[in-house]
């Protein structure tokens, strides 16, 4: 069967299996309000495996490879891949990765740190001897060596049943047959016009001098080429062949400070995640040098609250979530850096006790002082990300967040490799006294956070969410819908959500007047942030029955498929 016939094929099925519940269900599922007051989808429901991701061809090259019988994390590259090609302001190959992975043979869970390194060279003083005086947000000052292919080649190597070069097949093949571009995606594209003057750039994404229309074909040949390199050579070509001399060779160009040992010096890092127990449900996040330690700790503040007597999305349950909010990311303002460089005490930071502590500052009525104001701490932009899961038939399971970071990263293509380079670079801190200092071969303060939830001991969900410091925002506002109220996989994501920033709290269309209204009379200072809350994928194994239920957010063009 070829690629464009199976793809469809699986996108029929997966309308036939979301519509196919009993009448009784479909009317309970219809009266659900979505983010903008209207009727969601259901559940995918599926025992074979599933796979959930942010757009549908990428979900049905991931399925392809489960039916094919490789594994959840043959499936899982293969979908970052696609995404790499058809939702490519939100990642590349030259970007980076975080993973969690749990293999139900051997019962371990692992997590693998994929993220790239600043040049030996850079330097707060370099950059100031530059003209700058703050850490540039685009350009080849930005790009950190990527990490994404040595991830990719890790979960293969260390977990998958398959080849590298098999996985990449679907993206080489929509990389160099074209696709037909989705709609928010091409909404997404418009940033593009940003970097039009970059010439490799335009070349290769605003085909005919703009970006595609929803439905245009689009193609991206020189990814192909460069990814079918990486299927033959490995990623030896990527971080030590002809690859990495292009890339490098580019970044001279661009008077970077990259240089090829640089690239060779690259290695990813297997990890232990770490965790916290919230109401029965053990957390999985990641640790430094991502925010997972956030997520934990606000969720330690929350556990201490009857959130379900306060009521979903009340004015009194957005005040609480929005005041513990800001004690968490104080904590992360400060403490998250490259833990080769800063140790964070994650001991004390996730401890109970300390929970406890903050959760005394917490005025029921009114907001607090500012917490903390960090913002040359940490990172202030961060939207552009792709989220991915997969359980298989084994039980096998992986939760997977690839990015670069800003919508088309640093805004470069390196030469003819069809490769848009991240600018995690611009997560790092200009202040010399900071933990997330820039400094010469350290990973970036990284806003990516995967997460899994285990009851018993074993998985219950994986699930992420994008979109910057959304991503954390995200986590704790989706396990509190499931965990607090009950609600299914779908359902928990479509749920309308807050996003708080230092300027003010941004709430979704569907949350009321009267709830804003009373939010202003606690002190909230209200914003806007149209677009700017996140998009959400996760599975659900039944602890019960072992069945799959996929969740995937209507905020994205992006689909949950079973089988």
């Amino acid at each position: 069967m070829t690629l464009k016939k199976y793809a469809l094929t699986i996108i029929v099925m997966s309308l036939i299996v979301s519509s196919a519940l009993p009448a009784e269900q479909q009317q309970s599922v219809g009266d659900k309000p979505s983010p903008s007051g209207g009727r969601t989808r259901s559940a995918v429901r599926a025992m074979n495996g599933m796979i959930a991701t942010s757009q549908p061809l990428a979900s049905a090259a991931g399925l392809r490879i489960l039916q094919q019988g490789g594994n959840a994390i043959d499936a899982a590259v293969a979908a970052a891949a696609v995404l790499c090609v058809v939702e490519p302001m939100m990642v590349s190959p030259g970007g980076d990765l975080f993973a969690i992975v749990w293999n139900a043979k051997k019962k371990e869970l692992k997590a693998l740190n994929a993220s790239g390194r600043a040049p030996r060279a850079a330097s707060i003083d370099e950059l100031k001897n530059r003209g700058f005086d703050r850490m540039p947000q685009s350009g080849i000052h930005a790009v950190t060596v990527p990490g994404a292919v040595d991830g990719w080649a890790r979960l293969i190597e260390r977990y998958g049943t398959m080849k590298l070069s098999q996985v990449l097949q679907p993206a080489i093949e929509y990389a160099e047959r074209g696709f037909p571009v989705t709609d928010v995606i091409a909404a997404d594209w418009q940033v593009g016009l940003t970097h039009k003057d970059q010439p490799d750039f335009a070349e290769t994404f605003l085909p005919n001098g703009r970006p595609p229309a929803a439905g245009e074909i689009f193609t991206n040949r020189n990814l192909a080429n460069t990814l079918k390199r990486i299927a033959a050579q490995g990623p030896e070509v990527f971080y030590r062949g002809v690859i990495a001399a292009k890339i490098v060779r580019f970044a001279r160009e661009e008077r970077g400070l990259h240089t090829r040992r640089d690239f060779a010096n690259h290695a990813s890092n297997w990890i232990d995640p770490i965790s916290t127990n919230y109401r029965g449900n053990t957390v999985y996040e990641l640790p430094p040098n991502t925010q997972g330690m956030t997520a934990l700790l606000w969720l330690n503040i929350l556990e201490g609250f009857d959130l379900r007597s306060l009521g979903h999305n009340t004015p009194e349950y957005l005040h609480l979530l929005a005041e513990s909010k800001k004690l968490a990311f104080a904590d992360r303002a400060r403490h998250i850096a490259d833990p080769a460089f800063y140790q964070a005490p994650l001991v004390r930071l996730l401890s109970k006790d300390y929970a406890t502590d903050l959760r005394k500052r917490i005025d029921p009525n009114q907001v607090m002082e500012r917490a903390a104001s960090s913002p040359d701490g940490s990172p202030q932009g961060g939207e552009d990300t792709v989220y991915l899961t997969v359980v298989d038939k084994d039980r096998n399971a992986i939760s997977l967040i690839q990015s670069i970071f800003s919508n088309f990263g640093s805004g470069l293509v390196a030469g003819d490799t069809g490769i848009l380079l991240h600018n995690r670079g611009a997560g790092f801190s200009f202040d010399p006294n900071h933990p997330n200092r820039l400094e010469g071969g350290k990973r970036p303060f990284h806003t990516l956070v995967p997460a899994m939830v285990f009851r018993s001991g074993r998985p219950w969900l994986t699930f992420g969410v994008m979109g910057g410091d959304m991503q954390t925002q995200g986590h704790v506002q989706v396990l509190l819908n499931l965990i607090d109220f009950g609600m299914d996989v779908q359902r928990a994501g479509e749920q309308p959500r807050l996003r708080h920033f230092e300027s003010g709290l941004a709430l979704e269309t569907a949350i009321g007047e009267d709830v804003r209204n009373a939010l202003k009379n606690k002190g909230h200072l209200l914003t806007t942030s149209p677009g700017m809350f996140g998009g959400y994928q996760a599975i659900m194994i039944d602890p019960k029955t072992g069945a799959l239920s996929g969740g995937s957010d209507p905020r994205k063009d992006g689909s949950a498929m079973g089988w």
